[in-house]
């Protein structure tokens, strides 16, 4: 059986699974129908005007969209970037993707997800392809909601298809067609302009038949997809597409599999253009504390999130040590040094500028920096469950031993509620917001510098996030940012803002390899603080945790090998 055959078998195996679960809470309703009943025919059925099972099928396509908090084998992704490393005191996959401990026949399961993205393509494929026979009566802006659901899985299938493209190039555009045992299945990989062109096509199409934002009813479909958000999907695989892994660094000359040929300028262009169409219509703004970004759902900056319901789990995983009862931690996520020395301080400017308003104390690092700092990390002296905290060598909660705990220091706070007086953890709102409006600002940023240079829109984008962040604004109305910058300082401000604004949200690691820039961050130390306390004061010592470990072949992951052994059409990526 060649792999795609087998992949099609999977597939069909698992159209039959997911039938079942997702009619197993209708079973109170559907209970005088027999199990085997439970057909395509059943879901998708001419009887059905509410269209109330096919919707109950679309839910299990909906469900394929990951929620990243802890997402890696227990992890953030970030802990395989240099923003953070794993508490854990075992080899996670993290470490394996930090530290480039895998290949074609031994890859990550929980990040090289070949088979998962492929298996979300075939159920969204099933479903556009058999909705339209479903007589749904009920309407939206004079169409039937059927129309507005098969657009949803369409979208869900483009974000499938971005997520295999970001991770290997180019793979087999299926399509269509629902392919059956006995078809022709091996299918070779399509070309990474072919794949982009194919999805972004597809983003275009629906467009006009997606809900708006804000939705009618946001109690029940405030989390699907709308049409802003596939505008935001849309100016995101265009800034990808645009980026030098892709455009202008081909790892591997002309191969187009793994990239364009050669450099096209007008690429950024296009990326931008479609970032700044999604912030000219004035939906979406700014969320004025940046905290609730992440734990109030509807607020004006969410494009589009994965649902969680309100619970403990993300404070249980990541919280502090050193806590009992409900407030009991995990300390699973241990952020950098490297991440925290790049928030500047209070008026915007870097811990190392000596024009900057603010000293920075190596006795008192935390002193007077951008609050986002805050935000997003835990530190020596933070207050946290109406407890100062106790990271230095020893302390409450670094207290050293086999217990998994911060390895640099720091413990994980961004996402987690708002719990610095409280005496314990309580149920919090903990979606995983996919697209807002902040990263479509820095895509457009980001892009137009690249296409024609600093301007003062640009400036304005980053002036409004650090506005925002509570940053200064300073006598020169800068908030810190250097007048005059050329297209190269432009270039690192918006990827250090990035990186700080956007931080365990899954962008760094994703950022590194577009960028390029992997080869040189990625091989250098990673590292903590060491802190010891001396009297009333503490004596802070940066150190080396992990060094990891990057090669050219890493900036795509190999097809996994069972793939190509059953697949003669199927090329493997370079130097795997």
């Amino acid at each position: 059986m060649t792999i795609m055959k087998k992949i099609q078998f999977i597939y069909k195996s698992l159209l039959g699974v997911m039938i079942a679960s997702a009619l197993f809470s209708c079973q109170n309703d559907f209970e005088d129908v027999p199990l085997e009943q439970f057909t395509q025919d059943y879901v998708f059925s001419t009887a059905d005007s509410t269209g109330e099972v096919a919707k109950q099928y679309l839910n299990t396509v909906y469900s394929r969209l990951q929620n990243g908090h802890n997402r890696v084998g227990g992890d953030y992704l970030a802990s395989a970037t240099d923003d953070a490393i794993s508490s854990s005191n075992t080899l996670t996959d993290a470490d394996k993707l930090l530290t480039g401990a895998y290949n074609a026949s031994l890859t990550v399961g929980s990040e090289m997800l070949w088979g998962y993205h492929y298996a979300g393509i075939r159920s969204s494929t099933e479903f556009i392809t058999n909705i339209d026979i479903v007589p749904v009566q009920q309407q939206y802006n004079g169409m039937s909601l059927a129309k507005v659901w098969k657009s949803e899985a369409r979208f869900i299938r483009a974000w499938h298809y971005f997520n295999l493209v970001k991770r290997y190039g180019g793979v087999p555009l299926m399509g269509d067609v629902v392919r059956q045992l006995g078809d022709d299945l091996e299918i070779p990989r399509s070309s990474f302009d072919e794949c982009i062109s194919y999805i972004v096509s597809e983003l275009d199409d629906i467009t006009g038949t997606l809900r708006t934002y804000p939705v009618s009813n946001p109690s029940s479909d405030a989390h699907v997809v709308t049409r802003e958000a596939a505008m935001a999907l849309k100016a995101r695989v265009l800034l990808y597409a645009a980026s030098p892994l892709f455009n202008g660094g081909n790892i591997d000359g002309s191969n187009p599999l793994t990239g364009y040929a050669s450099l096209d300028n007008e690429k950024w262009k296009a990326a931008a253009d479609a970032a700044k169409q999604l912030m000219d219509e004035g939906t979406f703004s700014l969320q004025a504390n940046y905290l609730d970004v992440f734990l109030e759902e509807g607020n004006s900056e969410v494009i589009f999130f994965r649902p969680e319901g309100p619970n403990n789990v993300m404070e249980t995983n990541n919280g502090p040590v050193g806590f009992s009862g409900q407030g009991l931690g995990q300390g699973r996520t241990s952020p950098s040094q490297n991440l925290v020395d790049a928030f500047p301080m209070l008026d915007g400017k870097s811990i190392g500028d000596p024009t900057s308003a603010y000293v920075y104390n190596q006795n008192d690092p935390y002193a007077n920096r951008d609050p986002r700092l805050e935000n997003t990390v835990l530190h020596n002296g933070s207050l946290w469950l109406n407890t100062i905290l106790e990271t230095f060598e020893g302390g409450k909660n670094r207290p050293g031993g086999a217990l998994q705990q911060t390895r640099t220091s720091y413990y994980l706070r961004k996402f987690m509620g708002k719990f610095e007086t409280a005496s314990g953890y309580s149920s919090t709102t903990h979606d995983w917001v996919v697209f807002r409006y902040a990263e479509v600002m820095l895509n457009y940023a980001e892009a137009q510098n690249e296409y024609s240079g600093p301007s003062t829109d640009i400036y304005q984008v980053l002036k409004n996030l650090r506005a925002r962040a509570g940053i200064e604004a300073g006598l020169d109305d800068m908030y810190g940012l250097k007048a005059g910058m050329s297209k190269d300082e432009m270039r690192e401000a918006i990827h250090n803002e990035r990186r700080i604004e956007m931080a365990f949200e899954e962008q760094r690691y994703w950022d590194l390899r577009r960028w390029k820039k992997a080869e040189s961050v990625l091989n250098n130390a990673i590292n903590g603080m060491v802190i010891i306390q001396s009297g009333p004061s503490f004596i802070y010592n940066e150190t080396a945790v992990l060094t990891p470990s990057f090669e050219t072949r890493q900036y795509l992951y190999p097809i996994p090998n069972d793939e190509v052994l059953k697949n003669d059409n199927m090329i493997q990526n370079p130097n795997w």
